[in-house]
């Protein structure tokens, strides 16, 4: 086994076993008061009951897609066939395995935030970011380990070309891609099916606060941030980084077979290049845990500035990894010979996706977070009620995209151009925006160590209101929870960048796919009819899957309302406090409606890639088509993908910015009379605006970035059957 593996599958492991010293330092922490841990617990079982149905579910699916997988290769490629099917069932499960651990700290790390919020504020940004850390790690490092191994394994015991292996483990990416899109979809239609039940009764119709334990949906409320956040947005990233670190292998094999001369044809450097991108991942699993345990916080100071200084930390560590990575691959023996600009043609293009993922990250927050002018002009707006607030919400949604566009844009330009100007490598543009997401995915850890900190402080503020905790306690938690909030928010902007690159990466990869399995695609002409079919095909896929989503969520939404309102009107104690409300049949109600709702979005996405390229492989051969069915997908992936990006983008920062306007209005002194606060008109206005901002935000929005990579993934595992 060469050096660069034992390092990769090494640090893997190392970061596998932080993370277990994570969960210690977390779990050893206090755990409130008997009333705090009946709330925690009542959250805990309603999370684990809904991901166990919910798992089953997505895992009969996946075995039933894994025979199919099996069979279609058995008739096209019946040599890839074994590998490709165990792949497939290896991602999913990695994938499960990898949401569920992150809703399992989640679960356990709520009340231990809450009662160390109650002592000092440093101690509970540490305590949730910790927990947050300990599914960033298992995510990305088990993402690293399952390529590897399975890398390794098919190396080991195949007798193919060490270039040919990429394309053996693909299936890995498209498992991954597949659970979860299902994962985001049935958690993201609980969470905020629930939400909107227990904000339209609870706020808006009966005017008691967020999370009063008079609300029948708050325990669903607080399960959903769990189900949807951590284990739907775990699962989410977990297939980011497994389909992304497969592609650029496969680019990095296409690299070295273009590049007899520099590279010699050797095996062990082959080996070396196939291996760049899982290194360069390894390095930046080691600035994440550095940057983590970097966070500290003064007592009166913004929690986000600690978070932020902890993401520079990571950001300037996995730059310096990079380098460490480029030189060890491209500075060295032949390569250096032949290439001496190589290596940091290289590392500039990591760095240049490392600073991508910063500026996403600032764009996020300027049109999310109540300090700035976006979210402040909503609250403005909701002076003259929701109509206003809606009005302004959509144009701050649709004025978002605009800059992120242009950052993707320049990265894949810069990149593509230094890849092409190294001098002794040809065709290298290609691999160096594959560089270039893998630099930007370079901190992947940290982020969704700040994403699930949302959830868990989200769910700490829930415990401390419900358990009726002194209010200085629950203004400390509700400043953690609006940090939370906005940390959410930087993620799916973050998620959504990356997804842009991944796709564009995967894009050539499936180009590269379709000329290795002896098709010929040497361009996609969306002047013939079949691909401008195909494109119209992936920009509609998008709005129609969007649709179904958000659909989704008014229905199960309309379940959730009508039994708050039926247990009002049955109970009326339960206003008064003298009776509880029945929590488990909320629950229950929402888990039904949305594994219910979850099938039909995830199979639209799951079949219509394989419909189009199949229908036009049939009328190509028949002589109905000017274009093979190849082309017609690549065209449907490339607007798909592009649409995508853009509405994700929309949805994800309007409902963002609702959410915030709400929580800013929130924080004025209660004036009724001056239509300021809690419970003004002005109030209630932006609670309609977030309550149409959640499955925006939540629901449709992540589900897309999914959409995009599993668009890819689908057509790259799939690629023999539209030639």
């Amino acid at each position: 086994m060469s050096l660069t593996l034992v390092l990769i599958f090494a640090i893997s492991i190392f970061a596998l076993a932080f993370a277990v010293f994570l969960i210690k330092n977390v779990m050893k922490r206090d755990t409130g008061t008997p009333k705090m841990q009946e709330i925690s617990n009542a959250i805990k079982e309603g999370a684990e009951a809904f991901l166990r149905r919910q798992n089953r579910t997505i895992l009969y699916l996946a075995v039933a897609t894994t025979a199919l997988v099996y069979l279609l290769y058995t008739f096209q490629k019946p040599e890839l066939a074994f590998w490709a099917a165990l792949s497939f069932i290896l991602g999913a499960l990695s994938s499960v395995a990898s949401g569920y651990i992150g809703m399992w700290i989640s679960i356990r790390a709520n009340i231990r935030t809450a009662s160390e919020a109650m002592k000092s504020l440093n101690g509970a940004l540490q305590t949730a970011l910790r927990a947050g850390a300990v599914s960033g790690l298992f995510i990305v490092a088990m993402s690293l380990l399952g390529v590897v191994s399975l890398f390794y394994i098919v190396l080991t015991f195949s007798n193919h070309p060490v270039e040919k292996i990429p394309f053996f483990i693909a299936g890995y990416g498209f498992g991954a891609s597949f659970v979860a899109l299902f994962a985001q979809l049935g958690g993201g239609i609980y969470t905020k099916a629930a939400d909107v039940g227990a904000d339209l009764v609870g706020k808006v119709e009966a005017g008691i606060p967020e999370d009063d334990p008079r609300n029948p949906a708050v325990i669903a409320d607080l399960v959903g941030d769990n189900v949807g956040d951590c284990a739907g947005r775990g699962a989410d990233l977990f297939e980011s980084t497994a389909a992304e670190n497969i592609g650029a292998m496969i680019l990095a094999a296409m690299l070295f077979k273009s590049n007899p001369g520099a590279f010699g044809n050797e095996p062990a450097i082959l080996l070396l290049v196939i291996l760049f991108p899982l290194l360069a991942r390894a390095f930046g699993l080691i600035s994440s845990i550095v940057g983590i345990m970097s966070v500290k916080a003064k007592e009166t100071e913004d929690p986000m500035n600690a978070l932020n200084r902890g993401f520079y930390v990571t950001s300037i560590l996995a730059m310096i990894g990079f380098g460490v990575a480029s030189y060890w691959i491209f500075g060295t023996g032949s390569v250096a010979t032949a290439a001496p600009t190589a290596w940091w043609h290289f590392f500039i293009c990591g760095i240049i996706g490392v600073v991508t993922s910063v500026i996403f990250l600032w764009i996020t927050q300027y049109y999310t977070e109540y300090k700035y002018n976006p979210v402040k002009s909503i609250a403005e707006a909701a002076k003259t009620g929701p109509a206003t607030t809606i009005i302004s919400g959509v144009a701050v949604g649709f004025e978002c995209v605009a800059i992120p566009a242009v950052v993707i844009a320049a990265a894949i330009f810069a990149s593509y151009t230094l890849g092409n100007t190294i001098h002794g490598l040809e065709e290298a543009g290609f691999f160096a925006t594959a560089v270039a997401t893998m630099g930007m995915l370079g901190p992947a850890a940290y982020v969704l160590a700040m994403d699930t900190f949302g959830p868990i402080t989200d769910n700490a503020g829930g415990i401390v209101e419900m358990s009726q905790q002194p209010e200085e306690i629950r203004r400390m938690t509700d400043r953690l929870d609006a940090v939370g909030n906005t940390t959410k928010a930087l993620t799916k902007g973050y998620a959504v960048g990356s997804a842009a690159l991944a796709a564009f990466l995967l894009y050539q990869a499936f180009i590269v796919e379709i000329k290795e399995y002896g098709g010929s695609l040497n361009q996609v002409d969306i002047t013939k009819p079949a691909v401008f079919i195909g494109a119209l095909m992936g920009a509609t896929l998008v709005f129609l899957f969007s649709a179904w989503a958000i659909k989704a969520v008014g229905r199960a939404a309309q379940t959730i309302i009508q039994n708050v309102r039926d247990q009002f009107k049955a109970k009326p104690g339960i206003l008064l406090g003298t009776e509880k409300p029945d929590y488990a049949q909320a629950v229950d109600i929402v888990t039904r409606s949305a594994l219910k709702e979850m099938v039909k979005p995830g199979v639209l996405v799951v079949l219509a890639p394989v419909v189009v390229g199949v229908t036009f492989k049939l009328l190509y051969r028949a002589d109905l088509s000017n274009a093979s069915g190849a082309e017609v997908v690549a065209a449907m992936l490339l607007v798909g993908t592009i649409v995508g990006v853009i509405t994700a983008l929309f949805l994800n920062n309007s409902g963002g910015a609702w959410d915030n306007a709400k929580k800013y209005i929130e924080m004025e002194v209660s004036d009724i009379a001056n239509n300021m606060g809690k419970g003004s008109e002005k109030h209630k206005a932006s609670v309609v605006g977030d309550t149409v901002g959640d499955p925006f935000k939540d629901t449709a929005g992540p589900s897309l970035h999914v959409l995009i990579k599993l668009l890819s993934t689908v057509t790259l595992v799939l690629a023999p059957l539209f030639i």
